[in-house]
C-alpha cells in the first residue's frame, strides 16, 4: 500500500510539471494548447500498459512538436492528426523489428550530454515566464523553491512540489496579485476527449504528404524515449524492455491520433521528477495521464488559480536535479575525446532546440573518434631475410576503412627484393575498403617484379579476400 500511495503521490508530481510543458509545446507546434493536453491524457493511460519502462512519463512535448509544426503550417491540423496515426504506426513496426538494438551505439557521453543539455533547456524554457513580470512572481518562485527544498527535511510524506503547489495557489488566491496562472497559458479542455477520424482525404497523395512527416516523427519521439528510458533505467538501478517501449509509444500515440491529440514521446524533466519523488511503478505513469484531465475537466476553476510562479519553481527544481554535476568533475579526469563528446552534444541540442539533433552529432563524432583511436593501434613493421632475398611485412591491428591507408602507405613499392611476404596472422580484415587496399599493394608490388605471398589470413578475412580480392591469392 505504502508503494501505491508514493507512485501516486510521485506521478501527481508529474503531472504538475507536464502541464506547463504540454501547453508549451502546443503552441511551438501551432495547436490549441487542448490538442496537447488531450494528447498526454491519451498517451499516458495507454504506455502505462504497453510501454516497456516503469515509472516514466509521456506526453505531447519535446522535439516531436517542432517537427510537427512544418505540417500545421503548411496543411493544417487534420493532416497533424492522420500524421499521427501513421507515426504510431511506424513505431510499431520499428518495435517489432527491435530497432531499439541501435540504442547500443550511445555512448555513456551522450547520455551524459544529453541528460545536461535536458537540464538546461528545462531552465531556458522557463526564462520567458520570468521576463517582464512583477516582483510578486520572483517572491512566489523563491518561495516555492524553499517549500521544494525544506519541507523534505520535516516530512516525506507527501512530495514537497505538491506542498509548494497548493501553498502557492492558496495564497495567491487569498492575496490577490498581478501574477500569471494557468488559464492565461491558453484554453484549457472543458470535456474528456472523443474518438475520431482525421478529416483528410484517404489517398496516395495525401499519404506522400504526412509519410516524410510521420517518419521524422517516429524517428525523434523513439529516440528521445528510448534515452528517457535509459536515465531511468540508471537512476532505479533497473532494467526495461527497449522493444517493448517502441511498440508502446506506437500504440499510445495511434491512440493520440484518433482522440485529437498530436504525436508525443518519453518526457524527460517529468519522468525525472517522477523517480525524485518515488514513483517506481506504471501506477505513476497511469496517475500522471488521469490526474491531467482530472485537473482540466474537473477541477478545471481551481486548476486556473495555480500561479505559473509554482510551475516555474518546480521545474526549476527538476533541471537542477537532471543535470549531472558530477560530469564536470570528470572532465578533467577522462579522455580528451569523451568531454568532447559531451560538449558537442550539449551544445548542439542546447543551440537547435532539437535532441535528436544533439543525440546524432553525439554519436557520430564517437564513432570517429572510436575509429580513430582503432587506427592508432594498427602496425606495419618489416624485416628482411638476405638469404632467401625476401622481404616479410606483419601486419597487426584491425584493418577497415579508416586504417586501410595508412596500412598501404607502410610498405615500399621500390623494394628490390625477388619475393615479398605479407603475414596479416596478428590482423584482421573488416570491409572491402580493406580488402582494396591490400589488394592494390599486391598489384603494385607484382608489376615490380616481385613474388608476393600473402599469409595469415584468419577465416573471416579469408572469405572477404576470396569474394572481393581473388588477385590477391592467385591460382
Amino acid at each position: 500500500m505504502a508503494r501505491l500511495r508514493q507512485d501516486v503521490l510521485a506521478g501527481m508530481v508529474g503531472t504538475f510539471a507536464l502541464i506547463p510543458e504540454v501547453i508549451a509545446f502546443s503552441f511551438v507546434a501551432g495547436v490549441d494548447p487542448q490538442v496537447g493536453l488531450f494528447a498526454s491524457f491519451v498517451i499516458g493511460v495507454v504506455i502505462a500498459f504497453a510501454g516497456g519502462r516503469p515509472a516514466m512519463i509521456s506526453g505531447a512535448a519535446g522535439s516531436v512538436a517542432l517537427v510537427a509544426a512544418a505540417l500545421v503550417a503548411s496543411h493544417g491540423l487534420q493532416y497533424l492528426l492522420a500524421a499521427t496515426v501513421l507515426t504510431g504506426v511506424f513505431q510499431i513496426v520499428f518495435g517489432l523489428l527491435r530497432l531499439d538494438v541501435l540504442m547500443r551505439f550511445v555512448s555513456r557521453s551522450v547520455r551524459t550530454g544529453f541528460v545536461n543539455a535536458l537540464a538546461i533547456l528545462i531552465f531556458s524554457a522557463q526564462l520567458p515566464q520570468m521576463l517582464g513580470v512583477t516582483w510578486h512572481t520572483y517572491a512566489l518562485i523563491g518561495a516555492g523553491l524553499a517549500i521544494i527544498y525544506l519541507v523534505p527535511r520535516l516530512t516525506t510524506v507527501i512530495p514537497s512540489p505538491l506542498i509548494c503547489i497548493l501553498l502557492l495557489t492558496g495564497f495567491t488566491m487569498a492575496v490577490p496579485m498581478p501574477v500569471t496562472t494557468v488559464a492565461s497559458l491558453g484554453r484549457l479542455p472543458d470535456s474528456l476527449p472523443s474518438l475520431l477520424l482525421p478529416q483528410v482525404p484517404f489517398s496516395l497523395e495525401t499519404l506522400a504528404i504526412i509519410a516524410p512527416y510521420a517518419l521524422a516523427m517516429a524517428a525523434v519521439g523513439l529516440l528521445e524515449s528510448m534515452m528517457t528510458a535509459s536515465v531511468v533505467d540508471d537512476l532505479t538501478d533497473t532494467t526495461s524492455s527497449k522493444a517493448r517501449e517502441c511498440a508502446g509509444l506506437g500504440f499510445a500515440n495511434l491512440a493520440a491520433g484518433f482522440f485529437g491529440g498530436i504525436a508525443g514521446c518519453g518526457m524527460i524533466g517529468q519522468t525525472v521528477g517522477n523517480v525524485r519523488f518515488g514513483g517506481r511503478g506504471r501506477v505513476s505513469t497511469l496517475t500522471a495521464g488521469v490526474f491531467l484531465m482530472v485537473l482540466m475537466v474537473l477541477l478545471r476553476p481551481w486548476m486556473a488559480q495555480v500561479p505559473v510562479a509554482a510551475l516555474v519553481a518546480i521545474m526549476i527544481m527538476v533541471s537542477i536535479e537532471t543535470f549531472s554535476w558530477s560530469s564536470l568533475r570528470e572532465l578533467s579526469r577522462q579522455p580528451r575525446m569523451s568531454g568532447l563528446v559531451m560538449l558537442a552534444t550539449v551544445a548542439v541540442t542546447v543551440l537547435t532546440h532539437n535532441l535528436a539533433a544533439g543525440v546524432t552529432v553525439g554519436v557520430l563524432l564517437s564513432g570517429v573518434f572510436f575509429a580513430f583511436k582503432v587506427t592508432q593501434l594498427m602496425s606495419v613493421s618489416s624485416e628482411y631475410e638476405a638469404a632467401t632475398d625476401t622481404r616479410t611485412y606483419r601486419v597487426m591491428g584491425q584493418v577497415f576503412f579508416a586504417s586501410a591507408d595508412i596500412m598501404a602507405d607502410e610498405f615500399d613499392m621500390r623494394d628490390a627484393a625477388q619475393r615479398v611476404r605479407i603475414d596479416l596472422t596478428g590482423a584482421h580484415l573488416w570491409d572491402v575498403t580493406a580488402v582494396g587496399a591490400l589488394e592494390n599493394v599486391v598489384s603494385k608490388l607484382r608489376r615490380h617484379g616481385a613474388a608476393v605471398d600473402v599469409v595469415g589470413l584468419n577465416t573471416a578475412s579469408a572469405t572477404l579476400v576470396d569474394r572481393f580480392g581473388p588477385t590477391i591469392r592467385p591460382g
